[in-house]
């Protein structure tokens, strides 16, 4: 017995979709919609063109600071229908003000947790840092005491 599944739909134009989201997403990227959507703040980034560890855990550390938080403030609701356009609008809102009642919290407790997580790794980053220098001046001093 042979099962096979299709599914379609007549008088959908798949391309025509694909070519409107594309162009969509295009126009959003260079109005600068997209700029902080990633670590990489929008820049190609290849692991490989940094110089040096330092660098790249800059790199690292100033792309967490920068997307370490939810953003859950309110935005504008918007409707591009034209037809019955309050309707939408005020059903929009109205399912934003129940979702919004119950992710809250959730958003709220994950920016917490992602704040301490971002102070806890810079803070081993700095201590880390702080004892390489120390160890380094020191080997410097036995180094200059030998000669």
């Amino acid at each position: 017995m042979n099962n096979v599944v299709t599914i379609g739909a007549d008088e959908i134009d798949t391309d025509k979709i694909i070519h409107e989201a594309e162009a969509e997403v295009n126009r959003k990227r260079s109005a600068g919609i997209y700029s902080n959507a990633g670590l990489s703040g929008g820049k190609s980034v290849d692991p490989l063109d940094f110089k040096s560890d330092d660098e790249f855990l800059s790199f690292y550390l100033e792309s967490l600071r920068e997307t370490a938080f939810v953003d859950i403030s309110d935005f504008e609701i918007e409707e591009k229908r034209q037809q019955f356009r309050g309707f939408f609008i005020k059903l929009k809102k109205g399912i934003w003000s129940l979702l919004k009642f119950y992710t809250y919290r959730m958003w709220s407790q994950q920016n917490q947790i992602n704040g301490l997580l971002l102070s806890g790794i810079e803070g081993i980053y700095e201590r880390q840092r702080e004892e390489i220098c120390k160890l380094e001046k020191r080997i410097a001093e036995i180094e200059s005491k030998q000669l």
